[in-house]
């Protein structure tokens, strides 16, 4: 039986380990061809020959998602590699300081919001082109903890991730009617480096997040596989037309929205909104 993907070319960034990596399994099992993007080159390697078996095509590519230079490189190899591009998955990303935001770097601060902002944009500025000329693509974005709600002691990661899901929205207004879906995907809490750093940081998470991550890893976590599941689905066919979304991998019935699309659209569900009081 085809795989949903069948004939389509991915690029995933950050998907060397964790939920990107996930991510690049789900894809090759379902047929689509994959480019994947990490600043480790030996993790990346690690990774491309651990699944080159799993489907059709593997490329890996090293490269900062916060360079130009670099993500200009990455989409010039999957387009010279592949010849098209159909979905882009933006998935590199870190935590950057942990604290409270009056004692954290301004340097490290920043530098976050250029990797997990600046190349989210870049990625998507640089594949866009080819797929306005294809009619057609999916960019699915992933967010984290901070995009709906406060994440006191993460401040640059919580202001990116929330940023990203408001470039999502943004996104999908400019490109209607273009075949282009962008959408975004809360993982969970997902066992990841990211919990590592939390761990490492200690006394700086705060005392409720950091039992929080403590639990976290005892308890497993959300498996990866399910934010990799509803990837998979925002790459097919079967979400064409929903799109300006923020999506929860484990809260959301997704499943269900296939049947759902032209009532969700219509709707400001799956958005970020003000809440305001009902008139009399």
């Amino acid at each position: 039986m085809l795989g949903v993907l069948e004939g389509r070319v991915s690029v995933i960034t950050g998907g060397s380990r964790g939920i990107g990596k996930a991510i690049a399994r789900a894809f090759l099992s379902e047929g689509s061809a994959c480019v994947l993007a990490a600043r480790d080159a030996g993790a990346l390697d690690v990774t491309v020959r651990e699944m080159s078996e799993i489907g059709p095509r593997l490329l890996g590519v090293s490269a900062d998602v916060a360079s130009e230079a670099d993500v200009g490189r990455l989409v010039e190899r999957a387009l010279s590699e592949f010849g098209r591009i159909d979905a882009l998955v933006n998935c590199a990303g870190v935590y950057g300081p942990i604290g409270p935001s009056a004692e954290v770097g301004p340097g490290a601060w920043w530098d976050t919001l250029r990797t997990n902002l600046l190349g989210t944009f870049l990625a998507t500025r640089f594949v866009l082109p080819q797929m306005l000329r294809q009619g057609r693509g999916k960019i699915i974005n992933l967010a984290g903890g901070g995009a709906s709600s406060p994440f006191p002691r993460f401040s640059a990661y919580a202001t990116s991730k929330a940023a990203v899901v408001r470039l999502t929205e943004t996104l999908a207004e400019e490109l209607k009617g273009s075949g282009i879906d962008v959408n975004a995907v809360a993982p969970g809490a997902v066992n990841t480096r990211l919990l590592d750093q939390v761990l490492e940081a200690g006394d700086a998470a705060g005392d409720q997040f950091l039992d929080s991550a403590r639990r976290q890893r005892e308890e497993g976590g959300t498996p990866p596989e399910k934010a990799a599941e509803l990837a998979v689905f925002l790459a097919s066919d079967k979400s064409n037309g929903l799109t300006g979304r923020l999506i929860s991998a484990v809260w959301d019935e997704w499943p269900e929205m296939a049947l759902r699309i032209p009532e969700i659209m219509a709707s400001d569900l799956y958005t970020l909104r003000r809440v305001t009081q009902a008139t009399p």
